[in-house]
């Protein structure tokens, strides 16, 4: 069945915070939207029935989605607000300037005052912000006044007529910390407020201790304005480059007025062993022209000269380097799209670009187009079993799957058992004349890798199959030969499919054990029956199941299962030892 385009767009949406913004087949902007997870906002739209008429005619005009991923729910609820207000989306109810966001300021005079305002004036002093919720500002501005008494405007009241004295260079080493307390550093306040707590506590005073431990919880729980949004950022563009083997992503926000208005991430195939630097440069020529940027500063990871009318920054800290860092962060959103889209549209093209990724991060000489993976599973040595799956072009091949019973290892000894199972699996495999894996994958670390190379070596098999192991407790990777595992990032493709390839070995391994045990548990009930021999142990567990089964069953009904003699024979020994 046949994919509709749109259907692979909301596919293959993040699930991060941001905004969504839905087209229609002009490619105007209809609607833009805010959301903690975008996908299952979007996702929602398709899936509810509407009984609003402009929702249902909003769906049935979406012809494109495209998305830009933030931090924060914050983040996403900022930029919704300003992009809203640039583009005027049809469906969307417009934000008039006197129901925007507050904002913070500090007068600069000598006796300044601190308050919120919804006008942005840059001439009445220094102002932080936006934020999204007044509650907020009025609580963060009451615990500042508190902290630092001179901001206080009853103060300033009684300085003005000469009753008191303050410090003006107090006031102005202050601000520093001041500022970092509107941007949400609030490390030396919690300091304070602690010290006074303890203080308080010590002194039995324990109503006055809680006052102060409300405000570290309301400080710890606080959510200070955006890091996409800064007024003293403005008419920027922002830049960043993510590579792997084949393609470089490169994305481009436009900032104006301290706002994100756009985004944008460019896919770039590399024909030769093109660096970052090179292709950066190439692209942010091509962005700008295409997007007609005039901008005078860019923000880049890195120094690229763009000529001398261009100012290029490479931030080490604070909100540029978090721009950033966003913008890093929407090149890799936008990679792991394409890579879902693909997926989808392309089956065969995804397995290929996953096991090359695969053959680099693992150090292999192939594409590992069939994988196998052991898992051995007993209870203190009781039924031991063991199992091998196999994954062909990263997919799993079921009908391939194999459950083995351990013969030849008494007792619980893993190691044994997994040299015993590679043994057989592999000289089966040889005697047969079928393909060999190019990747084999043991359950455990050293001590389990190390046996199965002595089946390897013993089978002539060391050096031309690829062997490692995967520890369970912090998912390291062990090679022969190398005492230093491997440690692959948690949101690794290859890791996923270890993981995957180890997680199916041992669900396989533990069904085939539970239903051993089970089986022997219900034998080992009927072993003292004389007339009920292993045929009938047998019938009876396909029939009833299990022994608590077998006891509550009628004689009707065991009679159906195993004839009349034996049933009777059955029925009269239940009779005599469990009711």
């Amino acid at each position: 069945m046949k994919i509709s385009n749109l259907e692979v767009q909301i596919r293959i949406l993040p699930e991060n915070p941001g905004i969504y913004k839905f087209f229609d087949n002009q490619n105007n902007i209809i609607y833009i939207g805010k959301a903690i997870n975008i996908k299952k906002r979007v996702v929602s739209y398709f899936n509810t029935k509407h009984t609003h008429f402009r929702t249902k005619l909003l769906v049935k005009q979406i012809f494109k989605i495209e998305n830009i991923v933030v931090e924060t729910e914050m983040d996403a609820l900022l930029l919704e607000n300003n992009l809203i207000k640039k583009f005027k989306p049809k469906y969307n109810v417009l934000l008039k300037d006197d129901k925007t966001y507050p904002w913070i300021c500090i007068e600069k005079k000598p006796k300044p005052r601190i308050y919120y305002t919804r006008n942005y004036n840059k001439g009445n002093g220094e102002f932080f912000g936006p934020f999204t919720n007044v509650k907020s500002v009025k609580f963060l501005i009451k615990l500042i006044k508190n902290v630092y008494p001179f901001l206080n405007h009853d103060l300033i009241h009684l300085l003005k007529k000469g009753d008191e004295e303050i410090n003006s260079s107090e006031i102005k080493n202050n601000f520093l910390s001041i500022k970092s307390m509107i941007k949400g550093n609030f490390k030396d306040s919690l300091n304070d407020f602690k010290l006074k707590m303890e203080k308080l506590s010590s002194q039995m005073k324990y109503e006055e201790a809680q006052k102060e431990k409300q405000k570290i919880d309301i400080l710890l729980n606080y959510q200070v304005k955006s890091t996409i949004v800064n007024p003293k950022i403005t008419d920027i563009d922002v830049y960043s480059i993510f590579t792997d083997e084949i393609f470089s992503y490169v994305n481009f926000m436009q900032i104006s007025h301290g706002a994100i208005i756009s985004s944008y991430t460019l896919e770039v195939k590399k024909k030769l062993n093109e660096n970052d630097l090179e292709i950066l440069k190439i692209s942010i020529i091509e962005l700008r022209q295409r997007f007609n940027s005039k901008s005078k500063e860019v923000l880049i990871p890195f120094n690229i000269n763009l000529g001398d009318e261009i100012k290029c920054i490479v931030p080490k800290s604070g909100d540029k380097k978090k721009l950033v860092d966003l913008s890093l962060k929407n090149a890799k959103s936008f990679r792991m799209e394409r890579f879902k889209q693909i997926k989808i549209t392309d089956p065969e093209r995804h397995y290929k670009r996953l096991l090359s990724q695969i053959k680099v991060d693992l150090r292999l000489k192939s594409n590992p187009f069939h994988i196998e993976c052991f898992d051995n599973s007993n209870l203190q040595g009781e039924n031991p079993v063991a199992s091998c799956v196999v994954f062909k072009n990263s997919k799993p091949s079921k009908n391939e799957y194999r459950h083995y019973n351990i013969k030849t290892v008494k007792g619980p000894n893993d190691f044994a058992s997994m040299e015993e199972i590679v043994f057989r699996r592999y000289s089966r495999l040889i005697n047969e004349k079928k393909s060999l894996p190019q990747l084999i994958i043991v359950d455990g670390g050293k001590g389990q890798l190390s046996s199965a190379i002595k089946s390897l070596k013993k089978l002539n098999l060391q050096n031309k199959i690829a062997i490692i192991g995967i520890a369970k407790r912090l998912e390291e990777i062990y090679f022969p030969n190398d005492p230093i595992p491997l440690y692959l990032d948690k949101k690794s493709e290859t890791l996923k499919v270890i993981q995957n390839l180890r997680n199916e070995a041992h669900r396989f391994a533990i069904k085939l054990h539970r239903n051993k045990r089970s089986k022997n548990v219900f034998v080992s009930n009927l072993d003292n029956i004389k007339g009920i021999g292993e045929k009938t142990k047998i019938k009876l567990i396909k029939d009833l199941k299990s022994f608590k089964k077998i006891k509550k069953a009628s004689k009707k009904e065991l009679i159906n299962s195993i004839g009349k003699s034996k049933a009777e024979i059955l029925h009269d020994f239940i009779n005599s030892n469990y009711k």
